[in-house]
């Protein structure tokens, strides 16, 4: 089994780039379906979304424009409970659709804020598209419109996710191996 090692913590091959792109492939024919009659607004969040942000936009099939935004809410292998805009909204999205693009749905409280603070700027909708989603750490109600994969509740590196900045180049996702730790 591949192995790889990023500040001192051992992670393990847990989703392939095929299995990947396999997804993210449907989930952008279901994205085709759902907005063919719009021009959807990406929204990728950066920095983690970035490569799925990339692989989903060129992969649908209808017109559509991108943006992004940067928040930031990790430190580590954690969650700091504080959501920081980096890097904020400028394009107006009065009466559009927008997809939000996000890496990882983990507790929920960035999205849910996110969500809210959008909502405000009178979009037509606001659908959610995640990579990855753990539905065990979630801790507030959310509706995530594209899901790529359910995961358990543990940290994951790769395909655009980080530890402290790094590994974000991986082209598959690997999970921490506490049997090395």
């Amino acid at each position: 089994m591949k192995k790889v090692t990023y500040n001192g913590l051992t992670f393990k091959q847990y989703i392939s780039n095929e299995d990947i792109i396999k997804r993210v492939k449907e989930l952008a024919a279901e994205i085709s379906r759902d907005c063919a009659d719009t021009c959807p607004l990406f929204l990728c969040v950066l920095n983690g979304a970035f490569a799925f942000a990339a692989d989903l936009f060129r992969a649908t099939e209808i017109d559509a424009e991108i943006a992004f935004i940067r928040l930031k809410s990790y430190s580590g292998t954690g969650s700091t409970g504080k959501i920081k805009e980096v890097t904020g909204l400028t394009e107006d999205i009065t009466g559009r659709t927008v997809i939000v693009i996000e890496d990882i749905v983990d507790t929920g409280r960035t999205m849910a804020k996110l969500i809210d603070d959008l909502k405000a700027k009178n979009p037509a909708e606001v659908k959610v598209a995640t990579l990855l989603y753990k539905p065990d750490s979630v801790e507030c109600d959310l509706k995530l419109d594209y899901v790529g994969f359910p995961i358990p509740s543990k940290f994951i590196i790769g395909y655009g996710l980080d530890l402290d900045e790094k590994a974000r180049n991986l082209p598959d996702i690997w999970v921490i191996d506490n049997d090395a730790q």
